[in-house]
């Protein structure tokens, strides 16, 4: 596994983009097990990990999702970075009153960040995370989603149809939940 990676990344490994750009990843488990930050110079993507300070945290009730490897992880950054790194979050969901943003810095997250600014403690942070996460639906494409995650990011081995023998189709597998009668 990994081999179609020309290199895997660890928590804090460290490298340099030419001669002058300091870059470093860490693991910031939460949303998923296996979400990394990236940090270049003074800029952190985050992907799903924070959000807008107005709308807090990605949530956490995904396959191997953690709500306090949430907030470990995002200690993690505040402790980490300095308050001017630019924080570019993978999503945002504005309020009709804003328009959409993807950049942000660290320090208005410790100061403002609605689900887990500096004060915000991990027991209340775990109470609203799961509060938030119980009422949220599952994303439309989740289960194509994992399937394709777990073969890195490759599309689920052709087959044949049972109607179709000739043609070689790929599918992917949904849940279905039959009731008993």
């Amino acid at each position: 596994m990994g081999k179609q990676f020309d290199v895997l990344m660890h928590d804090g490994m460290k490298w340099k983009l030419g001669q002058d750009i300091d870059c470093s990843v860490i693991s910031t488990p939460g949303h998923t097990p296996a979400c990394m930050s990236y940090r270049i110079g003074d800029a952190a993507f985050v992907g799903d990990t924070l959000f807008m300070p107005d709308i807090g945290t990605a949530r956490c009730d995904f396959p191997g999702g953690s709500v306090q490897d949430m907030y470990k992880s995002i200690h993690k950054m505040y402790n980490l970075w300095p308050n001017d790194t630019r924080i570019y979050v993978g999503h945002d969901y504005p309020p009709k009153e804003r328009s959409y943003r993807w950049m942000t810095l660290l320090e208005d997250h410790k100061k403002s960040n609605k689900m887990i600014h500096e004060q915000v403690s991990m027991n209340e942070f775990i109470k609203m995370r799961q509060e938030r996460d119980k009422v949220l639906k599952a994303p439309r494409y989740i289960h194509p989603s994992i399937q394709t995650n777990l073969r890195g990011g490759n599309l689920p081995t052709p087959e044949t149809s049972v109607h179709d023998k000739t043609t070689l189709h790929q599918f992917f597998k949904l849940p279905i939940k039959w009731d008993k009668q």
